[in-house]
Parts: C-alpha cells; structure tokens; sequence
C-alpha cells in the first residue's frame, strides 16, 4: 500500500508535481547560491534560470559552515558570506524576482541562519516574499518536534531529505512527513558534480517510488543532461547545483543558462 500521499489542496508544490506527473513531464530545479558571485548579479541569475526552463529554484542561503555542502558550494556560500550576503538580503531578492515570475522557490538553508533570523519572523517574511518551501539541510527527522510542527504548519512546505543509507522504516517516516516533495540524496557525501551516476542509484528511486506516492527529485552530483535523463526515467524532479555554480565560473551567466537550457532539452 503507498503512503505519504501528499494533501494537494494544501501543498502547491505538489499539486505541481501531481500535474507534472500526469503530462510526462521531470522537473528540473536548479540550486544558486544567493549573492554568488556578486549581489548585483543574483536577480539576473534567477531570471536566466527562469528563462532556461527552471520549474523549481532552489535558492541558497550562505552559511559559514555548509557542512552537507562539497567545495563548490562552500566555495560559493563563503563569497556570498564576504560580499555581505544574508537571509534577510536573500529574501528581498526573492521578492524582486517575484515581480516578474512565478517560478516556485525553496528557501534551501541551514539551521543556525533560520534560529538567528527568528523563525516565526522567517516563514512570515519567506512567504511575503513569494517563496514556496523551505529546505533545512541540517534538521533530521524528529530532532526538534516544536520547530518541526512549526514549520510543517506553516504556509511554507517543509521539504526532506533521504539518503541512501536510510533505513526502510525511516524512509517510510520521511515520506509520510515530507512537503512538497522528498529530495532524495544521489550518493553519499556532500555535494559536487561527478562523472557517473552509482550504479544502485535508479533501483534505489524505483523501490521507494514503489512504497510512496510523495514526489522525488534527485540531487546531489548530476550534472550533465545524459545523467539527468537518466535518473528521469525513475525520478520526478532533477535538481543541479554544483555543475551550474561551475558553469557560473567559467562563462558567467550565459554559461550557466546554456548549462540548464542543455539540460531541460535533453529531459524533453
């Protein structure tokens, strides 16, 4: 029997998903990192990615110690931090960006900026903003059941993340407790563009995607658009973030945009 079948009345991101499931269609959620490499350059990022074919973006908070984070993302999260970056900076440019776009966001954070910004003070901002959901990198399952029921009460979709070393009955807990969608963690470690998917990974999606009807988007060192049709074909979402932020150095925006543009055309 499946479980954790979202309430979609109640959920926007996975009414998304249920209508993007129903046309054939994988999402494609790009990751930035806010304020990297310049604050002047984000809002003209996000509007790129926009253009590109993002159904989703994930847009990071810098953080000093981005522990779940490889060294493209730290090295990103570090610029932000010394270019003044912050949570309440990276909400004002979301609600910029919500100007001209309804591209859904997640707030992809850690724990310590959320607690020093005030939490109640954050989803009352976050959703003034215009963001969607917010993803706590840092925040197992069950470690703050007051924090956790705030947030999954709150107007903002609490997403979750699994690994492949999570245990069944866990999984099982993570689905039923996830918003959104459940971001399903492509190899251990941190973050990081690789050259190869694990060969385990597409049987792993499969078996949870058999016992759970939430939404899965991959991520975590997918990077070219051959990986990213390949997980599709079990996998509901795709999320790149490191191979973007890599793109962003080589070539600026345009290279990244060209990166993500690549990618959506080979999922089509």
């Amino acid at each position: 029997m499946a479980f954790g079948s979202p309430t979609i009345s109640s959920d926007p991101l996975a009414s998304r998903f249920g209508e993007w499931r129903s046309a054939h269609h994988t999402a494609l959620i790009p990751y930035v990192t806010a304020g990297y490499p310049t604050q002047v350059g984000t809002l003209p990022l996000l509007e790129a990615l926009d253009r590109a074919g993002a159904d989703i973006i994930e847009l990071g908070v810098p953080f000093s110690d981005p522990v779940a984070d490889g060294p493209t993302i730290q090295r990103s999260s570090q610029v932000a931090l010394e270019n003044g970056v912050n949570l309440a900076w990276t909400l004002d440019q979301l609600a910029r960006f919500r100007r001209t776009s309804g591209t859904p966001i997640v707030i992809f954070t850690y724990l310590n900026p959320l607690l020093s910004y005030g939490v109640d003070r954050f989803i009352s901002d976050a959703v003034s903003a215009g963001a969607q959901a917010v993803l706590v990198t840092d925040l197992p399952l069950n470690a703050d059941a007051e924090l956790e029921s705030t947030l999954e009460s709150s107007p903002l979709a609490l997403i979750r993340l699994i690994a492949p070393t999570t245990a069944p009955e866990r999984a099982r807990e993570l689905a039923r407790r996830t918003q959104g969608f459940l971001y399903y963690v492509a190899r251990l470690g941190v973050t990081g563009a690789r050259a190869a998917l694990r060969t385990e990974l597409l049987d792993e999606i499969r078996v949870l995607r058999a016992e759970s009807d939430v939404a899965i988007a991959v991520g975590f060192g997918i990077s070219t658009a051959d990986q990213a049709r390949t997980v599709a074909t079990a996998a509901d979402g795709i999320v790149v973030g490191s191979a973007l932020i890599d793109a962003l150095d080589r070539g600026g925006i345009p290279a990244a945009e060209a990166l993500l543009a690549g990618i959506r055309a080979g999922l089509r």
